[in-house]
């Protein structure tokens, strides 16, 4: 198999926002090229509506909240358990090579959760070990603050997105289109 046409590893880590937005702007384009593609989200819950899932919907792109919101929002029990049940989903779904593209979004968070033990329901050696051992044609994009080091070595690209200016600062919420 030609270089340019393995299947690639795609980073975006950072604390500014852009993230998950370069991932869902690269999910636009695979899927404008013919691509399949899937995308699941770690944080985010499927009680709440977000634009992406319902632009993507229209594509016939499923987006899959696994998630039960912020961390700050539920018991640590609660997200330990999402987390649980999230894990085995996302990774059989890379590992199934049914998907040309897929997305897991702000997964890097959830491996960086500190507030709990997190590597006996997510476990850090698995993620790594799905990376390495990814079917040759899929694309993996991983996006989410604080990626691990391990991540950020196994990745064919990493960009890491910093804030300069943002208007939080200037104590504006999030904004309906822009952040959800």
């Amino acid at each position: 198999m030609k270089k340019n046409k393995k299947g690639l590893t795609l980073v975006f880590t950072g604390d500014g926002k852009g993230k998950t937005t370069a991932a869902l702007g690269l999910a636009l384009r695979s899927t404008g090229r013919g691509m399949k593609v899937q995308i699941y989200q770690f944080i985010k819950s499927p009680q709440r509506s977000y634009g992406e899932q319902i632009a993507f919907k229209k594509l016939g792109v499923e987006i899959v909240q696994l998630g039960i919101g912020f961390t700050w929002t539920k018991t640590p029990e609660e997200h330990r358990e999402a987390l649980k049940k999230a894990w085995p989903i996302a990774r059989d779904a890379v590992m199934s090579g049914e998907y040309d593209v897929v997305i897991l979004d702000e997964l890097n968070n959830a491996l960086a959760i500190d507030k709990f033990p997190i590597d006996d329901v997510l476990p850090k050696e698995e993620v790594l070990d799905m990376i390495r051992n990814k079917p040759e044609h899929v694309h993996l994009v991983i996006t989410g603050r604080s990626a691990l080091p391990e991540i950020r070595e196994l990745a064919d690209l990493v960009s890491v997105i910093e804030p300069e200016k943002h208007y939080y600062e200037d104590g504006v919420d999030a904004v309906k289109g822009i952040e959800f």
